[in-house]
């Protein structure tokens, strides 16, 4: 938390408040406004982001235009314009593939007015089992729901450039050079494995460990302190 709090005032210039929900506040910097994880009656079943919702209900304490930033986000450039670009909601497109389970987008990082759209969390705890039959996770749900709405943005995917997809290089290149910074980058997604963690350390898990290696990048060690 205190990395990504430490990356938003190195890249941003405009006035904001930095809220973490969180069940855990040991050794967050002061300077992060510290709240309780909202309630929320989620079944005893595997959670796939559903929690997430529970930020779109009216009486969740928020104002004004939100940024929502996972923790394994990378911030590589200003990020102003993600709070003055136009738009309802706004999120990561799913540019590196099509997947009617995974949905069209990503919401590691999205952006949308407080209090606009509490009927994504009413809707959900009123349907929660057609819901979760219909939709794989939340990100699904979010961008099934507000798509067909026509309520949805994408962020400009130049500005937030895969990991995986975008930066380390195809094999067998991968084996010999680090993991490339877009052009044009403004934070760096990281979804699945590796994590920002895993980067640094030059770990990668799984069986595509044999063709996508990754060495640890200097540009990452820069900008994830």
């Amino acid at each position: 938390m205190n990395r990504l709090y430490n990356m938003v005032v190195r890249n941003s210039s405009l006035p904001f408040s930095f809220i973490c929900f969180t069940d855990n506040d040991e050794g967050i910097n002061p300077q992060i406004e510290i709240r309780p994880l909202p309630e929320m009656p989620l079944p005893p079943d595997k959670e796939r982001g559903w929690r997430k919702l529970s930020l779109f209900k009216k009486d969740v304490g928020l104002e004004g235009r939100i940024l929502f930033l996972d923790l394994d986000t990378v911030i590589v450039g200003n990020i102003d314009e993600f709070f003055t670009m136009e738009g309802d909601f706004i999120y990561v497109k799913r540019y590196w593939n099509k997947s009617k389970t995974q949905g069209v987008g990503l919401t590691s990082v999205y952006r949308f007015e407080a209090g606009k759209f509490s009927d994504l969390y009413d809707n959900f705890i009123e349907h929660i089992d057609e819901v979760k039959a219909k939709y794989r996770h939340e990100q699904a749900y979010v961008g099934g729901v507000l798509g067909a709405q026509g309520r949805l943005n994408f962020f400009p995917s130049e500005w937030m450039p895969s990991f995986k997809h975008g930066c380390i290089l195809p094999f067998p290149l991968c084996f010999f050079k680090e993991p490339r910074l877009p052009k044009g980058a403004k934070m760096i997604v990281f979804h699945g494995n590796p994590t920002p963690q895993e980067a640094m350390e030059g770990k990668v898990t799984g069986f595509k460990k044999f063709f996508r290696h990754v060495i640890p990048p200097k540009w990452l060690a820069e900008h994830w302190r």
